[in-house]
């Protein structure tokens, strides 16, 4: 074995632990500073590598220590395909692996500083992008998401979305890398100037910006009924708790996801029952369904109740993989046989669209309404604001990972919607946590996992017409990534091109596509 495989497996055992480190800016640990400089431990050990190939499988590592780490609480969900997810998709991290070797140099050029503060930032957010096709899962532990607690800091969301800060996190890793690795003053000044225009845009545009304009507000009730030993006693929890409400001035209460298991399309006491809560708290109720439906499917939907009835439902369409689905199931399928993955697929719903609310006033209130992990899809809520929601309401359910720090990173995810679309955001959790967010990404309310009852918060409305740079040009930021990737790849990968290209020319002379020049 050489001296360059000998060093090359704790190396290696070192970017699956400096993956874990970014995991630790989420709440849970909470460490959202960290985040301007978690990624620096593996970059560094990333740019040491002896070639590309290395320097590749030391980012697919980090990818793999991230994922396993960040996604740890979904053991009691699908068991021992959790390592393997994260072998799966720490892969897409082995692009931001060998673009650190190539553009981290010892003495970097200015011209190769420049290259490395846009491209490793793009490299990253490609990946990411990549990771929350939903077909892959979707969306989790978006290294933006980490600076929910910063209004100023998503300034940047609001004009690039979840993807513009993250990018902002990793090109001021990046900038600190380079001011350890740089001899050159010119690459320093470079390094710190970039890092402080990262660190001072979010505040800048947040400052710059007139706040979103509103409309009114509206009051609305979070019920959350925590724990229960049955199915029948969720139901009872919910009822209870809302008619505890009557004589407030509510315009919308909102349960959680699988709040009732009725199909209320077809058991028309619990509807009726549901008509006459909605009377006498004077506030339509938008209700969590969970129901096999008449076609013999399970499907999750929201549906908006008030005095005369069923008014109009949604149905969730991104569904949990492994928890409502199980992803090529045939092959798959065996994962239920060891874990509490899904026995069945759910049944999808189509489209986004508005639920038509009515408040206690007789003013609409279009309501742009999604379920539980539907939270993490930025197009999602955008495709609401866009349509004229004034209001995003999310129904959520976490009580299998109730212990964990999953139903805090969950409920977090409302204030990067809210800064995204410019619209307040509430959360209504089965067993919390339940939360609402003003339409800059200010928490407002809270309830954790350990309360139950009702929250009641008043909401500034955002004008329909009210849009962010955000839900104007979408995902303008992640495809610019990839774009940016693609090309650092063809300059790359040039000088390997020409050498093969070369009658003679030793191949050797073009194996290390890190030594192209930039």
């Amino acid at each position: 074995m050489s001296l360059r495989n000998a060093l090359s497996r704790p190396a290696r055992y070192g970017a699956l632990v400096a993956g874990a480190l970014p995991v630790l800016t989420f709440p849970g640990a909470g460490l959202a500073w960290l985040a301007w400089l978690a990624l620096v431990p593996g970059l560094l050990v990333m740019r040491a590598a002896g070639s590309a190939r290395e320097a590749a499988v030391r980012g697919w590592w980090f990818g793999a220590g991230f994922i396993l780490t960040g996604m740890y609480w979904l053991v009691p969900s699908i068991g021992p395909a959790l390592p393997v997810l994260a072998v799966v998709f720490g892969v897409l991290l082995a692009p931001f692996g060998a673009a650190a070797r190539w553009l981290l140099p010892d003495g970097p050029t200015v011209r190769r500083a420049v290259a490395a503060l846009v491209v490793l930032p793009a490299v990253w957010v490609g990946a990411e992008f990549a990771r929350s096709w939903q077909a892959l899962g979707g969306p989790w532990a978006l290294l933006g998401a980490s600076q929910w607690e910063h209004p100023a800091v998503l300034g940047l969301a609001s004009v690039g979305g979840v993807w513009l800060v993250g990018w902002a996190l990793v090109a001021v890793n990046t900038a600190v890398v380079l001011l350890v690795c740089a001899r050159r003053v010119r690459v320093r000044v470079l390094a710190g100037v970039t890092a402080a225009v990262s660190v001072l845009a979010g505040p800048l545009l947040f400052a710059a910006q007139a706040a979103p304009a509103v409309s009114g507000s509206a009051s609305v009730a979070l019920v959350q009924a925590g724990q229960t030993a049955d199915e029948r006693a969720r139901l009872e929890a919910n009822v209870r708790i809302t008619r505890s409400l009557a004589g407030r001035p509510v315009d919308l209460v909102v349960w959680g996801e699988s709040s009732t298991t009725a199909d209320l399309d077809r058991e028309g006491a619990t509807v009726d029952r549901l008509a006459a809560l909605s009377g006498s708290t004077g506030a339509e109720l938008l209700v969590g369904e969970d129901a096999r439906k008449a076609d013999g499917r399970i499907s999750k939907d929201a549906v908006l109740v008030d005095p005369s009835g069923v008014v109009a439902r949604y149905r969730k369409i991104r569904l949990v993989p492994f928890g409502e689905y199980i992803p090529l199931r045939p092959l798959l399928g065996w994962i239920a046989g060891v874990s509490a993955a899904a026995g069945e697929n759910r049944a999808p719903g189509s489209a986004v669209h508005l639920l038509p609310v009515v408040g206690r006033d007789g003013r609409a209130l279009p309501v742009g309404a999604l379920i539980c992990f539907e939270s993490a899809f930025p197009d999602m809520s955008r495709v609401a604001a866009r349509e004229g929601a004034e209001l995003v309401v999310y129904q959520s359910s976490t009580s299998t990972f109730q212990s964990t720090w999953a139903p805090a990173q969950h409920a977090s995810l409302g204030a990067i919607r809210a800064a995204e679309t410019g619209r307040p955001v509430v959360q209504a959790a089965l067993t919390g946590e339940s939360v609402a967010y003003d339409p800059q990404g200010r928490r407002l309310a809270r309830m954790t996992t350990g309360g139950s009852g009702a929250v009641v918060v008043e909401l500034p409305l955002a004008v329909p017409s009210a849009r962010t740079w955000y839900v104007r040009l979408g995902d303008w930021v992640p495809w610019t990534a990839v774009a940016v990737a693609f090309g650092a790849l063809a300059v790359g990968a040039a000088p390997l091109v020409r050498g093969r290209g070369r009658p003679g020319e030793p191949a050797a002379a073009a194996a290390e596509l890190p030594s192209a020049r930039v």
